[in-house]
């Protein structure tokens, strides 16, 4: 009995020395909510909503829809917190049920033209469906759920977003009043996005389409490729010649970031234009 009590002491005493097993909790970002919503086919798109300080805001809020939203929202998130000027403003991320930073099949296919092969891999051609989802699903459910000024809504897209964010610009230029664009893949299918903006301007300046109070803000990193910036460069160029119709572009080139790290090197720059777009 009194061996037993000795090996009792000693395993409580040894107890006390042995690091305590706390369980890992998921960071959660404060002032954020998300939800599901499916697109006419039933696929599923994980909403994240980097909500307004004031629960009830003073006026109906712009927003900013993000592309990609699984790798940049944490990022654009804290950079609006940061900045006491955005506090009653709304971003939406759209994002794929998914824990990586991207969803590489579903993003293909959502930002992408339609292909004429049978078979592609990743697949590719749903840029219309996507816009369709966005139009008539997004936009709408979003307006229901919180007091967005229709009239200050943004698009931000990078990369192969990027390239989708010019499409939905050439063929749907009311659907947002503003689009920030970085490194879009102006390549992509033999640089299928320059017949839209050949029709894109020709529309505007047969006045079928107005531009007033409707902006483009094109960036770039250092770190892309040459050919890239250069298509950049030139497509800022282009568009120049449609300020004398109302509308405001501008160019930038971000230092020292390369094509992955520029989006959120930038987020505080893109925040600035979808919610005081003068272009700076």
């Amino acid at each position: 009995m009194v061996r037993l009590r000795q090996i009792l002491k000693f395993f409580i005493v040894m107890c006390c020395y042995l690091p305590l097993q706390v369980v890992a909790q998921p960071v959660s970002l404060p002032a954020t909510e998300q939800f599901t919503l499916k697109n006419k086919v039933g696929q599923d798109y994980q909403i994240m909503v980097s909500l307004p300080e004031n629960q009830t805001p003073y006026e109906p809020m712009p927003v900013l829809y993000i592309l990609d939203g699984n790798s940049v929202f944490a990022a654009f998130h804290d950079a609006k917190r940061m900045e006491s000027d955005y506090a009653d403003t709304l971003i939406v991320a759209v994002a794929y049920p998914t824990d990586k930073p991207f969803d590489f099949y579903r993003r293909s296919y959502d930002f992408s033209p339609p292909v004429l092969k049978e078979v592609n891999d990743p697949p590719q051609g749903g840029q219309d469906e996507f816009i369709d989802f966005l139009k008539n699903i997004l936009q709408p459910e979003i307006a229901r759920r919180y007091d967005i000024n229709q009239e200050r809504q943004s698009l931000y897209g990078h990369s192969f977003g990027g390239m989708f964010a010019l499409y939905a610009l050439y063929t749907q230029p009311t659907l947002f009043q503003h689009y920030i664009v970085s490194s879009p893949s102006l390549w992509w299918a033999h640089r299928y996005l320059m017949p839209h903006e050949q029709t894109f301007m020709k529309q505007v300046k047969g006045g079928d389409v107005s531009l007033v109070d409707k902006s483009l803000y094109l960036l770039v990193a250092e770190g892309d490729d040459v050919q890239e910036r250069q298509d950049i460069e030139l497509l800022a160029d282009r568009m120049k010649a449609l300020s004398a119709y109302g509308f405001r572009s501008a160019y930038y080139l971000q230092e020292g970031e390369d094509h992955m790290s520029l989006p959120v090197t930038i987020a505080h720059r893109v925040l600035r234009q979808a919610f005081n777009p003068r272009l700076r």
